[in-house]
């Protein structure tokens, strides 16, 4: 089937959850500074920076199909939680989010003719984690690229005590928002 957008994004999570709801779409991913402005509010830096991505994409690609991009960043005390560097950097994260309620923001952009844009806000528990713990679950890998140093639809499911709000938001697309943008613009979903 013909592709309805463009995802400007090589993550395989959210390509899943895009074929979840049956969007058939093609992939262009786009590599943007992802650098936090000094000052710049949770909310703020992830609608910018899937707005970058999305005008990006669509200034490149050679088609006149829409463009989904989307950021996602785990926030704990007011501080944005990007990707761990390092084994050391992970165990820092990990255990800031230890036994505490910690945000995930995740915000969805989608360029055709008009711009769009939604916020998912989470509410995750995780539960108390030991430094043993925390260091076997680096070493299997998962962690290494993830906002927050984890995945919750991976390992680190039994980390998570409660969740308010999108579990595909955590993830990475919150679904509901990316729907009701995909409707705005026309597009089909669950076909």
């Amino acid at each position: 089937m013909q592709a309805q957008l463009i995802l400007a994004s090589a993550s395989p999570r959210r390509s899943e959850l895009l074929k979840q709801i049956g969007v058939h779409h093609s992939i262009m991913a786009v590599d943007i500074d992802e650098t936090p402005w000094p000052d710049e509010s949770p909310a703020a830096y992830v609608e910018r920076v899937a707005a970058e991505k999305s005008a990006l994409c669509q200034a490149i690609s050679d088609t006149d199909l829409p463009v989904l991009a989307a950021d996602t960043s785990v926030i704990c005390d007011g501080r944005i939680l990007g990707k761990p560097e390092d084994l050391q950097h992970a165990v820092e994260m990990l255990s800031l989010l230890s036994g505490r309620k910690h945000q995930v923001y995740s915000a969805v952009s989608l360029r055709g003719r008009q711009h769009w844009q939604a916020l998912s806000v989470s509410d995750v528990c995780f539960r108390p984690l030991s430094h043993r713990e925390i260091v076997a679950y680096w070493q299997t890998g998962e962690p290494h690229d993830k906002a927050g140093g984890y995945a919750i639809q991976g390992l680190a499911s039994v980390f998570i005590e409660s969740i308010t709000g999108s579990f595909s938001g955590v993830m990475g697309l919150p679904l509901f928002e990316t729907a009701q943008l995909l409707s705005l613009a026309g597009i089909d979903i669950i076909q």
